[in-house]
């Protein structure tokens, strides 16, 4: 899953971001309104967490402005301000959510949940590829009945290609799904994570196959498809 936190704090946003990176949440920053905004039109979130008292313009305008570009991306607010008229505010404008500081991460873990789960587009708990079955909530893949022993990065790697199946997913797509964005696109992560999935699917067979298609980029094949 793939965030946008917008926090003007240096040292709240590291300890959010923190918290939700060992949750296995891809995180993106931004410190300010203006970012934000770019950073919601330019990227596919699945949700965002947005603090109001940010540098102009302020989390409420910044909300609205996404939604007038159309983007049903969940947006949970997370501030300090806890009046009545402004958790209003914050729900009239455009907000999914809205979560007080000081707050606990089990809290807010369960409202992004929530969020997710609510969304319109929320995707599948389990995905079934012939012996790969993911579960999706506790982010654990097995094979032919067997737990993978998956890093963060291969778990959400896999997760992806199996949303896709079938469908070449090129680089810059798995990389802005997967790594955040401070990404370098001249680093070998990609291909190294590739290598080393395609090792554990292979060593126990009859799971889906992962194909690298020139000038397209990878593609997750089932396994009645790919022989």
């Amino acid at each position: 899953m793939r965030m946008l936190l917008v926090e003007d704090d240096p040292l709240m946003s590291r300890v959010v971001m923190r918290g939700l990176r060992d949750q296995e949440w891809v995180v993106d920053h931004a410190p300010n309104g203006c970012s934000a905004l770019a950073s919601a039109v330019a990227n596919p979130y699945d949700v965002i967490v947005l603090d109001v008292m940010i540098p102009a313009p302020d989390g409420f305008e910044v909300c609205r402005r996404i939604r007038e570009q159309g983007i049903a991306t969940p947006i949970l607010m997370l501030t300090a301000r806890n009046a009545v008229e402004d958790r209003i505010e914050g729900l009239d404008v455009g907000a999914d959510d809205y979560l007080v500081k000081p707050f606990s991460f089990e809290e807010l873990f369960a409202r992004l949940r929530a969020l997710v789960r609510r969304c319109p587009n929320a995707l599948s708990g389990r995905i079934v590829i012939g012996g790969l079955e993911l579960d999706t909530r506790n982010q654990r893949a097995m094979l032919k009945g067997k737990l993978l022993s998956l890093n963060a990065k291969e778990y959400s790697l896999l997760e992806l290609l199996a949303r896709n199946v079938g469908r070449p997913l090129c680089r810059g797509e798995i990389s802005r799904h997967v790594w955040d964005d401070s990404f370098d696109p001249a680093s070998n992560a990609l291909e190294v994570t590739i290598a080393r999935l395609r090792r554990k699917l292979e060593t126990r067979g009859a799971g889906p196959v992962i194909h690298t298609q020139r000038g397209a980029g990878y593609m997750m094949v089932a396994p009645a498809a790919s022989g």
